[in-house]
């Protein structure tokens, strides 16, 4: 699997990644119609090349390199990038429901502000 965005995502959707994504993998793109119902992006993981463009550009560091890579507080995400299909009501739909279930599940870590939420992950 392919890189991984994480909690600090949720809300902030700043899509700085998808403007440096060469192949188009990182959704919903704010001309998409999922992006204002959906919680954050998400990486589609056929379509990634792993070039890793995306991580430097995210400006709350919500991006992990790999499934091994990504916090334990964050592993419910790395299923919630892998479901998520643009266009798809269903795979849209399951993947926002992990986000949410992962939101109900970590109230300590979404209530520290995203910017500072990817430290938070390392404790």
């Amino acid at each position: 699997m392919a890189f991984i965005i994480t909690d600090p995502c949720i809300t902030t959707k700043d899509t700085a990644c998808v403007d440096v994504c060469p192949v188009d993998c990182i959704h919903p793109r704010k001309d998409e119609p999922e992006f204002e119902q959906a919680p954050m992006l998400f990486i589609h993981p056929e379509e990634c090349i792993d070039c890793g463009a995306c991580v430097p550009a995210c400006p709350v560091s919500a991006i992990y390199d790999s499934p091994d890579a990504t916090p334990a507080s964050q592993k419910e995400l790395i299923e919630a990038n892998a479901v998520y299909r643009a266009g798809d009501p269903a795979a849209v739909a399951a993947a926002t429901t992990i986000v949410s279930a992962h939101v109900s599940a970590h109230p300590e870590l979404i209530n520290i502000p995203a910017a500072e939420r990817a430290a938070a992950h390392q404790s």
